[in-house]
């Protein structure tokens, strides 16, 4: 199959070059010139395990490319991938589609043949037809179809996602789309991973629905945290107990500091804004999104507590910026809200982030980088772990201690373990719900 793909952002970019591997010709297509180089010379624009390994294999084999040529992308594919940003709208909460529309404008002014055009992008419901709109007023005489093929993959394990993933969603309207759509993804289709066909619709609300659910056990299990800490429970043993329940599962019921990244933030605003639209309000999303907000001034307070309610002229060492691990995606991340509060009282706040510097420089002025955490930890008296990356996983604490001025901790990801930190020379140890 020839396949363009419209973008060369996380989706764009991790969707193409894994498409290439299926044994698929696919051309990349982006309107940043210095974005297409870099591709072009076998750089990578962001962080994620395998990727740069993987674009290079299929460069080389001759089935992935990189171009900012649309029309020449477009000529002849089978299908043509919409990979754009849906950013939050400033002032209502709702996703911004100027970009997906620009792009199906232009698509159907380049098609020479019949052609599906997929939203890969995540959008509104009843935005495929939107799109349709655009490309049939773009050309009135173009054979194409439209599908919707939202995507489910998590920032640092988005090859394995792709290549395995739990199931495949196509929203399409007839049988010669879904042909298509199942030539593309015959690799899967072989290997007998889920591929579920649904209308446009469907589709659409299938990614904001899951997005949603999964914040909601993110904001659950920190509700469920705060109350742990007054009763005198332990949030980990509650989790524990609750996850092997088979209706409800392990996965996503860590507390920490509130979710962050490039989607659920994003996307429970604009199901919420869709609810209220169509005036059915999504009362539960709408608790989620003002809860979600609440836990970051709560991670906060927990700071502020152990440095005695004196931040001015203190110092802090962060351990970890990026709103996860194994990426260096700052969208949303706990840290935007925490670190400038910290800066805004006083504090001189210290930075160490494997991946995340680079980003971070612009979005957290006045603070210090460092290049590990015991440069972090050095004369701090207070030290926040906000990202759980693995190297912050097996720090001696006792030498990160000795380093301190005053060796306190805020465990925001329950790392470590009170007892184990304090027999370790620390003098307070925060973590949350325990």
């Amino acid at each position: 199959m020839k396949i363009a793909m419209i973008g060369t952002g996380y989706v764009g970019l991790v969707s193409g070059v894994c498409f290439s591997d299926f044994g698929h010709d696919v051309l990349c297509v982006d309107k940043d010139p210095a974005k297409i180089d870099r591709l072009r010379a076998g750089e990578i624009p962001i962080f994620e395990p395998g990727l740069q390994d993987l674009m290079a294999k299929n460069v080389a084999a001759g089935r992935l490319s990189f171009s900012l040529d649309l029309a020449e992308a477009v000529a002849g594919a089978d299908a043509v991938f919409i990979a754009v940003g849906t950013p939050t709208r400033r002032g209502d909460g709702h996703a911004d589609l100027r970009y997906v529309m620009a792009a199906a404008e232009e698509i159907g002014r380049a098609m020479t043949g019949y052609t599906v055009v997929v939203t890969k992008s995540t959008v509104p419901v009843g935005t495929n037809r939107k799109v349709a709109e655009a490309v049939r007023s773009a050309n009135p005489q173009a054979d194409f179809d439209i599908a919707s093929n939202p995507e489910f993959l998590r920032e640092g394990a988005a090859i394995d996602d792709f290549m395995r993933p739990d199931r495949v969603v196509v929203g399409v309207e007839n049988d010669r789309a879904q042909k298509v759509m199942s030539d593309i993804y015959r690799p899967l289709f072989l290997r007998e991973f889920p591929i579920v066909f649904t209308g446009l619709e469907s589709a659409e609300m299938i990614k904001y629905a899951a997005n949603a659910f999964l914040a909601t056990k993110i904001t659950f299990i920190n509700e469920i945290a705060a109350l742990c800490e007054r009763v005198g429970a332990d949030v980990k043993s509650v989790a524990k107990g609750i996850g092997l329940d088979g209706r409800i599962g392990n996965k996503f019921l860590h507390a920490g500091p509130g979710y962050g990244g490039s989607c659920f933030p994003k996307d429970t605003k604009a199901l919420a804004r869709i609810g209220q639209e169509h005036a059915v309000p999504m009362q539960i999303v709408e608790t989620v999104i003002k809860v979600n907000d609440q836990v970051k001034q709560r991670m906060l307070d927990k700071i502020i507590d152990l440095l005695d309610g004196q931040v001015n002229g203190k110092t802090v060492g962060v351990l970890g910026v990026t709103f996860k691990p194994n990426t260096d995606d700052m969208r949303d991340a706990p840290s935007l809200t925490i670190v400038p509060a910290l800066v805004g009282m006083g504090a001189k706040v210290r930075v160490t982030d494997p991946e995340g510097q680079r980003e971070g420089e612009a979005l957290l002025p006045h603070v210090r980088w460092v290049e590990n955490a015991y440069q972090a930890a050095q004369g701090a008296d207070v030290v926040v772990i906000l990202t759980e990356w693995n190297e912050f996983r097996a720090l001696d604490l006792a030498k990160l201690a000795r380093k301190m001025a005053t060796p306190r901790m805020a465990d925001l990801r329950n790392i470590y373990n009170r007892e184990d930190a304090l027999a370790a020379g620390f003098a307070a140890y925060e973590g949350v719900g325990r």
